[in-house]
């Protein structure tokens, strides 16, 4: 084995491949090589690294030093002055005043346990993080009644926005009789603000595979398909490449590691539309008909993808699956808390010092990730507002930042987690211009199938733009709450049933601001 002085761990996501960094890796090479340190710095491809939008991103082991917005001509200067004189350049760090450097938690970590750490493209390198031994375990060592109650006990609840507890919506496929099962990946992804599922794919394709496996020997499928939204193509040429492995190792296709058991996974590739992160939607997406939700009951579960019994998880939902089976129920509810066990992923946006990902304990305060994940609050600024869980979230005041993030104790704020997006508003910001996009949205995004939907979105449009001007009424505001909830109980989907929770939540958050601009 070789050991290095130094590795340079370098972030391939979309956001670096955007801003050139394979030229980069290739001009970093070159210039280690001419310096003859070839042998001493090792330079890695990975996956995301936690901070987000900033470039060309690496970090150096073991000095844990982070740096960011990197281009081509600053590896000369890298090169000489940290690789030849171990002098960190301090203006290419993170944070350049050396103040704040992001908390990874790699030790409390289960879904991105490798992001940041492997090469998301080497099932080789996933095979020696212990990858794999789930999916062996679960073919060779249990019956599939064994993993749907393994997953019940460890409390995984859906981490699509839902929360519904994952084992129990698998217990209803797994006891049917049927000549054919399916498992469908929600990879969708449409809510604003919320790139969790993208980073976890782009970091570590293979843990959501197994997971996907897991579940379809869980449940009896032998076919699955994730369905992935067509924006996210470095994930789908991860995707593919890491389902190509998997067959070329034998972990996919037929009497896998001679058990008996068959199962292929295809990829399917979405046209975008927000609509199809609802379930039934996606699965007539995939069907190849417009995607327009269904009628329930009948479930998916029981009759989804051509009438055949489906299940449908999310992303996050089923990268967590080889943890709980390799390591058991116990060792997942070691994390989080009692009701809400696991960690969860967020997404964090808008005006804080460092945007990107994180994972905690389910449980961990927004103060917390806020201050310690990403910065605090950008320089200058103060703490107003966030919209937690996207635009079907809630926008809460700065009286929730000590509640506790997860989805029983948000529940007691009729508030809701969601899809795991933070977007922080400073106090200069307007609630009453971030509901009219969130409004907006919506409008955009219905499919019109059913009138509450389609015309209430509409309404709420006209409504919010005429309080936006400076034209409406509090009798306006009241009509906005009396729509949405009249959406909230008459619409086709959870779409037409989303709006009330902003509405709601920014009305009685920030009431004097929509007093402030309205006509008493």
């Amino acid at each position: 084995m070789k050991f290095y002085r130094s590795h340079v761990l370098v972030s391939v996501s979309d956001t670096s491949v955007l801003a050139g960094v394979h030229d980069f890796i290739k001009a970093l090479r070159s210039e280690l090589a001419k310096q003859k340190l070839s042998d001493e710095i090792n330079v890695l491809e990975t996956g995301p690294l936690g901070f987000f939008g900033r470039g060309i991103c690496l970090s150096v082991y073991p000095e844990h030093v982070n740096y960011q917005d990197l281009k081509i001509e600053d590896i000369g200067e890298l090169v000489e002055e940290h690789f030849l004189k171990g002098r960190p350049v301090r203006r290419l760090m993170l944070d350049s005043f050396g103040k704040f450097s992001p908390k990874f938690n790699y030790e409390n970590r289960i879904v991105l346990r490798n992001s940041g750490v492997i090469d998301p493209e080497s099932i080789d390198e996933y095979l020696g993080t212990g990858g794999y031994e789930a999916w062996e375990k679960a073919l060779t060592e249990m019956q599939p009644m064994q993993i749907v109650e393994e997953v019940k006990a460890s409390g995984l609840n859906g981490r699509g926005g839902a929360g519904f507890p994952a084992g129990v919506k698998w217990s209803f496929t797994a006891n049917l009789e049927a000549d054919q099962k399916y498992v469908v990946v929600n990879a969708d992804e449409g809510e604003p603000g919320t790139f969790k599922d993208r980073l976890i794919m782009e970091g570590d394709p293979h843990q959501l595979i197994e997971g996907l496996m897991i579940c379809a020997r869980a449940v009896g499928a032998t076919k699955a398909y994730i369905y992935i939204r067509g924006e996210y193509k470095l994930c789908i040429q991860r995707l593919e490449k890491a389902l190509a492995q998997c067959r070329e190792y034998g972990l996919l296709g037929k009497n896998i590691l001679d058990s008996g058991f068959d199962l292929d996974i295809d990829i399917k590739i979405g046209a975008g539309a927000y609509v199809c992160g609802e379930e039934t939607a996606l699965i007539e997406s995939l069907e190849g008909n417009r995607g327009n939700p269904r009628w329930k009951p009948p479930f998916p579960g029981v009759e989804g993808l051509w009438k055949k019994p489906t299940v449908v998880n999310n992303v996050e939902t089923l990268a967590n699956v080889p943890f709980i089976i390799k390591n058991g129920a116990a060792a997942f509810r070691k994390f989080g808390t009692e009701k809400c066990p696991g960690t969860k992923v967020y997404t964090i946006l808008g005006d804080v010092a460092h945007p990107g990902l994180c994972e905690v304990d389910m449980g961990t305060t927004l103060r917390t990730i806020i201050d310690d994940y990403a910065g605090g609050m950008k320089q200058g600024f103060l703490f107003k507002a966030a919209l937690v869980g996207g635009a079907a979230g809630v926008i809460i005041s700065e009286k929730y930042l000590d509640v506790k993030m997860d989805f029983a104790s948000l529940n007691e704020y009729a508030a809701v987690l969601g899809s795991g997006a933070i977007l922080v508003l400073n106090e200069k910001e307007s609630i009453v211009d971030i509901l009219w996009s969130i409004i907006r949205f919506f409008r955009h995004e219905s499919c019109g199938q059913c009138s509450p939907c389609r015309n209430g979105c509409q309404s709420l449009y006209n409504l919010i733009t005429k309080i936006r001007k400076g034209d409406g009424t509090m009798d306006d505001v009241e009509m906005m709450i009396t729509i949405a909830e009249t959406m909230f109980g008459t619409s086709f989907c959870a779409l037409g049933q989303s709006p009330i929770m902003a509405i709601r939540s920014a009305v009685e958050n920030f009431k004097d601001e929509f007093i402030a601009i309205t006509n008493k």
